[in-house]
């Protein structure tokens, strides 16, 4: 059984404060015609202490922008570089968002509470700083199922409509607005990285791995790795972990993310930033969710190496505080990981205990082979061969020995939620004809059932919890 996250007290800690002078920008959010509460996170608002916010506080702080009790007296925007589909661009940053606050959650751990669509910025070049209600929709329902599914990803924490006709080219215009807040792990990306080592500003880019490694903490490094006590060598290899665990985690999932740039990934190794994904209907190594991805750099099955070149671009500009060895060192451990993860999550989902051997990437192979066959996804595949259950031929072989999960959850009995493109713009229809929202509240109840019924992901040891 999955555990609902702990109630907590309301802790601010903005740690950020001591760094952002040269990390980010102060600036202020938009003031919106309307601010109507769609979304409220009734799970992770306890965990954080926000729970007893009446409506009106809640839109105060999560639409107004209203700063919350000893926290960051006004909003950050953050300074990043970034590769776009490999390509560099230092003209990027937090263009429609910002950060608003950090606080502690039960565990201790450090959390941000950043904004999405809340205006523009120094950063927001030509674009309008604002988010659409369907993105904000296609968000929350992302992060639920990937929350499910025991992917460390960003929590969908708050939308409010705001009243604003937008243009855009991808959705029939005009098309409502939005400003969603999101509670994530941390904003440090690997292109804030690549920023300050551009502009060569070496103290500052230690400093940003001492905060990190301070406030995102993880293992040591294996006692035989070279330059084991060096903090960029450190932080790299703990990056490396929790990178190959989430790029491990979207192929279990089947998902699709669409835009793996530098600037997308988080060094805590948390997903975040959903615009183009899409869950897989069947599959399909060369499946890509992003419709301008034309060479398929970002599709299904080249995600965990777009992840590893990601990595290595944060181990180019750790160079200037490292040498080259322990961090090709660290870079090097992302395969060993990933396979582990691939692993232990791919087990954990179809509900055996892994075996920690060849004969799970033997079971992995052999499903790869009857999903392909049947031309079916990794839910149909999951739910059909549950604890092993009606496998035949190549995947009864493989199933051969391993221990079933035993669970009695009546959720098995019936197809579990999943999350199609078709099912989304299923969901999307009652609010924009009707402003119906039950169909999106009873889906976000069902795929919460879903996580129950999992139960807690195979995260690695020692590394911050999903």
């Amino acid at each position: 059984m999955r555990a609902e996250p702990q109630p907590a007290p309301y802790r601010p800690d903005p740690a950020i404060a001591a760094i952002a002078p040269w990390l980010g920008d102060v600036v202020a959010a938009a003031d919106f015609p309307q601010r109507v509460l769609r979304f409220r996170n009734d799970r992770w608002d306890k965990a954080v202490g926000l729970s007893e916010l009446t409506e009106a506080e809640w839109v105060r702080h999560f639409a107004r922008f209203t700063p919350l009790p000893g926290n960051l007296p006004a909003p950050l925007a953050l300074r990043y570089h970034g590769h776009q589909f490999q390509v560099y661009n230092p003209d990027l940053g937090d263009g429609r968002g910002f950060l608003h606050a950090q606080l502690r959650d039960g565990a201790g751990r450090l959390l941000d509470l950043g904004t999405k669509g809340s205006g523009t910025t120094p950063y927001s070049r030509t674009a309008d700083g604002r988010l659409t209600l369907k993105g904000a929709v296609r968000e929350i329902l992302a992060t639920e199922m990937l929350e499910a599914l025991g992917v460390n990803t960003s929590k969908t924490f708050s939308v409010v409509e705001t009243g604003e006709e937008l243009w855009r080219g991808d959705e029939p215009s005009p098309t409502r607005s939005a400003v969603m807040v999101r509670l994530s792990h941390g904003h440090i990306r690997i292109g804030s990285f690549q920023r300050l080592a551009a502009l060569e500003e070496d103290d500052h880019l230690a400093a940003l791995v001492d905060y990190c490694l301070r406030h995102y903490p993880g293992p040591p490094p294996p006692t035989d790795a070279p330059g084991r006590d060096e903090p960029a060598v450190i932080l790299l290899h703990q990056v490396a972990e929790r990178l190959a665990d989430l790029a491990a985690s979207y192929m279990v999932a089947g998902f699709v993310h669409g835009v793996l740039n530098t600037d997308n990934m988080n060094i805590t190794g948390e997903s975040f930033d959903y615009g183009p994904w899409r869950w897989l209907p069947r599959w399909d190594a060369g499946f890509t969710a992003a419709y301008f991805d034309h060479a398929g750099l970002y599709a299904f099955g080249r995600q965990p190496e777009a992840i590893r070149w990601n990595l290595m671009q944060l181990a180019i500009a750790l160079r200037r505080l490292a040498d080259s060895e322990p961090l090709m060192a660290a870079l090097n451990s992302f395969a060993g990981h990933y396979n582990a993860a691939m692993a232990r999550r791919f087990c954990w989902r179809l509900g055996v205990a892994s075996q920690g051997t060849d004969a799970d990437f033997a079971l992995i192979a052999a499903a790869e082979r009857e999903m392909r066959a049947g031309g079916i996804g990794p839910d149909a595949f999951f739910f059909a061969h549950r604890e092993g259950r009606d496998a035949e031929g190549d995947l009864a072989a493989a199933l051969a020995g391993y221990q079933r999960v035993a669970s009695d959850d009546p959720l098995w009995a019936e197809a579990p939620p999943s999350l199609l493109i078709e099912e989304l713009e299923a969901l999307w229809q009652p609010i924009a004809e009707h402003d119906d929202w039950q169909p999106l509240h009873a889906k976000v109840v069902a795929i919460r059932r879903l996580g129950e019924a999992l139960g807690e992901p195979p995260v690695p040891a020692g590394h911050l919890p999903v």
